[in-house]
């Protein structure tokens, strides 16, 4: 599995992290959940932003979160603990190299996760092994290409694009939402059934205004600056401009994105 996060691990990305998935709970998660004494993996938890939903969603499942940065399973763990969920159990993993036996686990889920991954196919089927049969799978990403706004700006175009290429660089795909329904079923997954949500913004929506536009998305692209100027891949100028544009959106402007949601089982 990568090692490398394209933004970063300071407190900074963290607060992030925790803005997108308290301001996208309604829209990402109002469908997630497990029964009683179901075993669930969540892989790649991160900070636990998406944890906390899945503990409040399913409080009598037991859920198993790893991630391959033990400094990332440490805050999650905290943040778990402090909310008061006792049905979370955290692990360092790598999804490439599972520890779990065939067919222990009645659920998986990732979220944000594919994206960062050179060779998102062969991580599904590690984790379908350890998928009973039956079993469903949800995976939740982004796609930079959704991206759409009022007033237009080329040079906002292509800060984004920034954030696009050095996921590439990296090994990933910033762009990976649309591509939800082939990689699971070309992994070994039936029934795939996939739903696009989008995150429409506009000044009737102050909530999503500040939580969304600035506080998740825009904030995004403005902390890959330095490795977008480092990489040669934008000048100082144009990159500053695009994410002043960026803002000049949340000011009676308009601003869209769309998530993709998959839910798939295993024979």
């Amino acid at each position: 599995m990568t090692r490398s996060y394209v933004h970063g691990y300071d407190p900074q990305e963290n607060d992030r992290l925790q803005d997108q998935a308290s301001t996208l709970v309604d829209l990402l998660h109002y469908d997630t959940s497990y029964p009683a004494g179901s075993k669930v993996l969540e892989a790649g938890c991160g900070v636990g932003a998406q944890t906390i939903s899945l503990a409040r969603n399913s409080p009598n499942a037991h859920i198993t979160s790893i991630d391959i940065s033990a400094d990332s399973v440490i805050a999650a763990e905290k943040m778990i603990r402090e909310a008061g969920y006792a049905n979370v159990g955290f692990q360092q993993g790598d999804i490439f190299d599972l520890s779990f036996p065939d067919n222990h686990f009645d659920h998986l889920f990732l979220c944000f996760v594919l994206e960062h991954l050179p060779h998102p196919g062969e991580a599904l089927a590690c984790l379908r092994r350890v998928l009973r049969p039956g079993g469903t799978i949800t995976v939740i990403e982004g796609d930079h290409g959704s991206t759409f706004f009022y007033p237009d700006s080329d040079d906002a175009q292509r800060a984004i694009l920034c954030q696009v290429e050095l996921q590439k660089r990296a090994g990933g795909n910033a762009n990976i939402g649309r591509e939800l329904y082939p990689i699971l079923t070309s992994a070994g997954f039936l029934s795939t059934r996939v739903s696009p949500r989008m995150v429409y913004v506009d000044p009737s929506r102050p909530h999503l205004v500040e939580g969304f536009t600035k506080r998740t998305f825009t904030a995004m692209i403005e902390g890959i600056r330095e490795p977008a100027l480092a990489a040669g891949i934008i000048d100082p100028e144009t990159f500053d401009k695009g994410i002043m544009d960026l803002y000049r959106t949340t000011e009676g402007g308009v601003f869209c994105y769309t998530f993709f949601k998959a839910v798939a089982e295993k024979a």
